[in-house]
């Protein structure tokens, strides 16, 4: 893949992703030559999501939608989407600041160090995702509010491919959690949490770089926080684009 190759399946795996969670909530969708969003299916802003845009008047169109439902939401600006910080702000959106997209060849990640006690296992079944939600929610976004409703829609989608959900523990007691999406020819990477007692051991890379190297694909995707990009690198992850974020909190 090239580099712009690369950039658009960023954007197009996070966007899959999106719509796919918010129509197992409940979401308004909305897909169409101007506009592509989820809004109405979930309590977290970062999930009431407008992923594409080609008209500056949908920004005040998805401002309606989010009234209508009585959520928060977010506007997911990257590289492809022309629409300016003005027509967000003017229009009552804040910036939630930013995520690197980044990516590598997954024959070319680099084996993190050996976590002494660490096994990682796939999520199979409904009684492995509630030990997965209860470790999500200990450390993750919204904490057990964010873990719940994700737990909630990944019931419903299922454990079979695309979806791919993992689960980290350190001599048997459960620490960390990764999800894997399979979408746009890549692997995309997300929720990737460790317990705040069991951080700086290594774990959130060890359970990135097995989830990862079990996926079928051969570029690995996603965006990152500040403090998961020192640990993607280290992994041999390198930066494509920049994602923006645009936040109405209702």
């Amino acid at each position: 893949m090239d580099d712009a190759e690369i950039v658009r399946a960023i954007e197009d795996n996070a966007a899959e992703l999106l719509m796919a969670m918010g129509a197992a909530g409940g979401g308004s969708q909305r897909v169409d030559d101007r506009a592509e969003w989820t809004i109405g299916g979930s309590p977290i802003d970062y999930h009431n999501a407008v992923v594409r845009a080609s008209a500056a008047e949908v920004v005040a169109e998805s401002l309606a939608e989010l009234k209508k439902h009585d959520v928060p939401g977010t506007w997911h600006v990257g590289p492809s989407m022309p629409i300016s910080a003005d027509d967000l702000t003017a229009a009552g959106f804040a910036s939630a600041g930013s995520e690197p997209g980044m990516a590598v060849r997954i024959p070319d990640l680099i084996a993190p160090r050996a976590v002494p006690g660490l096994s990682v296992t796939r999520v199979q079944d409904d009684e492995a995702l509630a030990i997965w939600e209860a470790t999500l929610g200990q450390g993750f976004g919204e904490g057990e509010r964010e873990a719940r409703w994700v737990a909630s829609v990944y019931r419903k989608l299922g454990y079979d491919d695309p979806w791919q959900h993992y689960l980290g523990q350190l001599d048997g007691v459960p620490v960390a959690t990764a999800t894997v999406y399979l979408g746009a020819g890549v692997a995309g990477l997300y929720f990737v949490m460790t317990v705040p007692e069991a951080r700086r051991r290594g774990i959130g890379a060890a359970i990135t770089y097995d989830a990862l190297r079990a996926a079928p694909t051969e570029y690995a995707v996603l965006e990152s926080s500040s403090a998961g990009r020192p640990v993607y690198e280290s992994l041999g992850f390198r930066e494509h684009c920049t994602v923006n974020l645009y936040e109405w909190a209702g």
